[in-house]
Order: C-alpha cells, then sequence, then structure tokens
C-alpha cells in the first residue's frame, strides 16, 4: 500500500500564492486613483464588450485584473449581493467596506480549499467629500487592504505605485489624473521607449461625487480625447448625462448642447429630453385646420336633436328573419302596426 505525499500547509500556500502571482503579472494592469471630483478607473483593454471596469451599486465601482472569467463571476456576485441588501435594509446599508468583506471571504476560502483565483480586484465608494472616499484591494488569498488615494494592481504594479508615490497628490482635477495614469500604464517596464496610449485603448470610468445617485459613469468619445490632451481646457466632466436616446452609463461630450468642460450645465435633464420630444409630435401651425373651414356653432346639431346609434333617422335595416325593420328600437317589422290600446287588431295595408 503507498502512502500518500504529505505536504505542509506554507508549502501548499506558497505554492498557490506563486501560482497566481505568476499569472495576475501576465496581465495589464490598472489603476484606481482619486481626483477633486470622485474617483477614477483607468485600464488598457481595446475590447468594447470584455469590461475590465465595472459598476457595483449607486455610488460602488469595481475594478479588476487577472483571469476574466474568475473576475466577472465575482462582479456578477458581488451586484447580486449588493441588490439584496438595498431591497431587504435600505440603499445606504450597501457599502464598499461590507462588500469587500464578502470578497474577502470568497477568495480566502477558495485560497485554502482548492486552486486559487487568479484574480485581484479593487471596491471603491464615492463619498461627499474626498476624505470620505474608500478604497480597498483584495489579493487572491482573501487579504484585505484600504488604500489612500491610489492602488495599482496587475503587471508592472510597482513600477506603477512607485509613480503615483511620488507625483499623485490630492485635489487633481479628472484630466490631470488621467494623463498621469496614461503616462505611468505605457512605461516600457525595461526602460525603453514609452508607448502613446490612445482613447481606442483605453477603458475610463469614474464615480462623480455630484452625481445625486448613481455616480459611475464610462468616458469614451470627444470627451476622453479632450481630457487626455494637455493643451485642452477641458477639465472635468458634465455632471449630467448626453443629449440622446438609449443608455446614458457612457459620456462621450457627441450630445447637444451643455459644457462638457466641466460645469453644472453640461448636458441636458431628463426633462429637457422629454420637453422637446413633445415639442417635435405637436401638430404645426401650417397644418392647423384653417378658422374659416371650421363648423360654425349655429350649424352644429343641437344635442336634443341627436339620435343615439350609428343609423341615421329613418334608416331601416333588414332583420335577422329577412323582413326590414325600423331603427327605432322597437323590433316591428316595416308595413305593420302595434295593436291599440282598446283591443282592436292592428290593421295591416292592402
Amino acid at each position: 500500500m503507498t502512502m500518500p505525499f504529505y505536504v505542509s500547509p506554507e508549502q501548499r500556500y506558497k505554492e498557490n500564492a506563486d501560482y497566481a502571482r505568476r499569472n495576475i503579472a501576465r496581465g495589464r494592469p490598472a489603476i484606481v486613483l482619486g481626483y477633486d471630483g470622485g474617483i477614477a478607473f483607468i485600464t488598457e483593454n481595446p475590447s468594447r464588450s470584455l469590461r475590465k471596469i465595472s459598476e457595483i451599486y449607486d455610488r460602488i465601482g469595481f475594478a479588476a485584473v487577472g483571469k476574466y472569467n474568475e473576475f466577472e463571476n465575482l462582479r456578477q456576485g458581488g451586484v447580486r449581493y449588493a441588490d439584496m441588501r438595498g431591497y431587504s435594509y435600505d440603499r445606504s446599508d450597501v457599502t464598499a467596506r461590507a462588500l469587500a468583506n464578502v470578497y474577502a471571504q470568497t477568495l480566502g476560502a477558495v485560497f485554502t480549499e482548492s486552486k486559487p483565483l487568479e484574480v485581484e480586484i479593487v471596491v471603491a465608494e464615492v463619498g461627499a467629500t474626498g476624505d470620505d472616499d474608500q478604497i480597498f484591494r483584495l489579493s487572491y488569498d482573501g487579504s484585505v487592504a484600504e488604500q489612500n488615494g491610489f492602488v495599482a494592481m496587475g503587471g508592472q504594479a510597482e513600477q506603477i505605485t512607485t509613480g503615483l508615490t511620488e507625483r499623485w497628490r490630492p485635489g487633481l482635477t479628472l484630466s490631470e489624473a488621467l494623463l498621469l495614469a496614461v503616462e505611468l500604464l505605457g512605461r516600457d517596464p525595461a526602460g525603453g521607449a514609452p508607448r502613446q496610449l490612445t482613447p481606442a485603448q483605453l477603458e475610463v470610468a469614474i464615480l462623480d461625487r455630484l452625481r445625486p445617485r448613481r455616480a459611475f459613469r464610462r468616458l469614451a468619445g470627444q470627451l476622453l480625447e479632450r481630457l487626455l490632451r494637455s493643451d485642452d481646457p477641458t477639465s472635468d466632466v458634465p455632471h449630467t448625462d448626453d443629449r440622446r436616446p438609449g443608455m446614458h452609463d457612457t459620456l462621450t461630450g457627441d450630445g447637444e448642447g451643455g459644457d462638457e468642460g466641466g460645469g453644472d450645465e453640461g448636458g441636458a435633464s431628463i426633462d429637457d429630453v422629454i420637453d422637446e420630444v413633445i415639442a417635435e409630435d405637436a401638430v404645426p401651425a401650417e397644418d392647423a385646420v384653417p378658422a374659416e373651414d371650421a363648423v360654425p356653432a349655429e350649424d352644429a346639431v343641437p344635442a336634443e336633436d341627436a339620435v343615439p346609434g350609428d343609423s341615421s333617422p329613418g334608416d331601416s335595416s333588414p332583420g335577422e328573419d329577412g323582413q326590414e325593420r325600423t331603427d327605432d328600437g322597437s323590433g316591428e317589422a316595416a308595413g305593420e302596426r302595434a295593436p291599440s290600446d282598446d283591443g282592436d287588431p292592428p290593421a295591416t295595408e292592402g
């Protein structure tokens, strides 16, 4: 009888950690950092459908690196947890700290029992002020760390963290924060020439502190291009949605009106859009009925002379038995008379 090989827990956990760390380092990095108006998420991701940054709840965002199918399952579980807790108690009871605790339990249980999940995730919640913002980083083994101001994960995380430590400061505008993150993402770890990342290669989202309820918005299109140009005065995003139909989870700056350079008047409210649609559906003045063609009041049929029903007075129609019946509702055949009160038989026409 062969004896099973014994592996100490320390050795097994070390091998699991090396395995997960090595595979996570192969992926593209992601950066989460605070700015004066909220929290920004940015990563290199040319895919338009496989998202690494997502919304969890009203003021909570999610970012991840590693194996897509694994962190996507975690994201979906977090959304279900947040929805159930908000429905059962109150929306204010859904917090990033509680969600991070749930994720930590899941990651820790998997790490100790089977193959570790090859993921690192960040859960961030925007507060009423910058001091109230919360950013939690969760590793593959379930460990949780609260970050102050910024966090980098994935490949080149150490070099990017060093750059953020040297150059990040509280109160950066959104444009300054994105330019800093893009510069660090484009650095060559081998010391070569930096890469110039275009907006099409990036996935960018924010948690906007000034939005009343759902703070998460993605950035794309012309608006993102202006934010990533150092010579453009655009420094923030509008705090209302683009004026266009469909979903409004992405700000592109392509809507009509509004100052995309950051102001309280950027974009149009839903009430403005509804008023505009009603105005477009209204009958134009040239198509209205002219006053001279209207029926004069003296020629209208008086209400007391109107006959109920669809037929005009005096009309007759054949009944079910083939006889003509009048429209007075009596049900008598044409040419017949009702019997008189004195009992005489009804007279018939010759």
